[in-house]
């Protein structure tokens, strides 16, 4: 009997996951404030444990502020 190993089709950066917590925090869903574990609500689970990965690369964790993801922001009214 062999296992295979399955690699997904998909592969998403931290410059990905920060444009979509930035599309959620414009649309009011989330709050900068909130641990990063609530992003699992808006993505689905198959594609949550790519993302929760990745975060984890980079040293992240799901308790995290999602804030800390979000180091380069621009504020217009500077």
């Amino acid at each position: 009997m062999t296992t295979q190993t399955i690699i997904p089709s998909y592969n998403h950066d931290l410059n990905f996951i920060r444009d979509e917590i930035r599309a959620l925090l414009e649309k009011g869903c989330i709050s900068r404030h909130q641990p990063l574990y609530v992003l699992a609500n808006y993505v689905p689970p198959r594609e949550w444990l790519n993302i929760e990965r990745q975060l984890e690369e980079k040293d992240f964790l799901l308790r995290d502020r999602i804030c800390d993801l979000l180091t380069e922001e621009k504020w217009d009214n500077d």
